[in-house]
């Protein structure tokens, strides 16, 4: 299933306009993130507009600090938007451990806070960015360590952002990808180019083999690809030639 990373669209307000552009071009499922959840009143919207057009939210982006503290407003918002699998998203700089230990005991913080999501029939997982792809002093990657801390952790596979850590996805497909559930597909422009938009491109223009990557991420129990920019200046350009391009993966 082809998703959209709402996040992408964050500076193309309202999103209910955001929901009718993403449904005519051919999306039929989109992804939360913490902004759509910050108080009742965007939740109630968000759900007015999925309601609208006919697009579904099976997957969500919750912050940590909400997963742990606040479960049952976690729970309520899953329900009231029909998600099917919660991922924690990122880690700040000054919360990342330093060594091994310390990001198996992250994992095994993550285990215990997908606990409750777990018993309420969510799936739990991760979502990457980079660091977790620069070793440690030991040679260790975080990403290894976290889901030695975090036996039965998810995986929302961010495809780029490996990369852009200069390391190979399709090793990673092999080495974890029995706990991919989804997929972030999004482009990093040529060296140069973009400037404007971070480096990133519309999937399918830039320089990510993505025949190849797709046809290993069909071979994981990935369900959900879900095409995301972080920075784009023509939010519909990017959802629209997005779409059309990775159909013909």
């Amino acid at each position: 299933m082809f998703s959209y990373q709402l996040y992408s669209s964050r500076n193309f307000p309202p999103v209910a306009d955001t929901f009718t552009m993403l449904a005519k071009a051919g999306y039929t499922a989109v992804e939360g993130y913490g902004a759509l959840y910050a108080d009742d009143a965007m939740v109630a919207a968000t759900k007015e507009a999925l309601g609208a057009t006919g697009l579904t939210m099976p997957t969500g982006h919750f912050g940590l600090a909400m997963l742990e503290g606040e479960v049952d407003k976690v729970l309520g918002i899953a329900k009231s938007l029909n998600m099917q699998r919660l991922y924690c998203p990122h880690l700040m700089p000054d919360q990342r451990p330093t060594d091994a230990a310390g990001w198996r005991a992250f994992g095994a913080r993550l285990e215990a806070a997908g606990k409750p999501y777990r018993a309420a029939g969510l799936g739990f997982g991760w979502h990457n960015h980079d660091f977790e792809f620069k070793a440690l002093p030991d040679g260790t990657m975080p990403q290894d360590a976290i889901f030695e801390g975090g036996p039965t952790l998810e995986w929302e596979m961010d495809v780029a952002w490996i990369i852009r850590a200069g390391t190979d996805p399709r090793r990673w497909i092999v080495r974890h990808g029995h706990r991919i559930t989804a997929a972030h597909i999004k482009d990093i422009a040529p060296t140069g180019e973009n400037s404007e938009e971070d480096g990133w491109a519309d999937v399918g223009y830039g320089t990510v083999r993505w025949p190849h990557i797709m046809s290993d991420l069909r071979r994981t129990p990935c369900k959900y690809f879900v095409m995301e920019h972080d920075n784009p200046s023509d939010h519909t350009r990017f959802a629209t030639r997005s779409i059309a391009k990775a159909r013909s993966f």
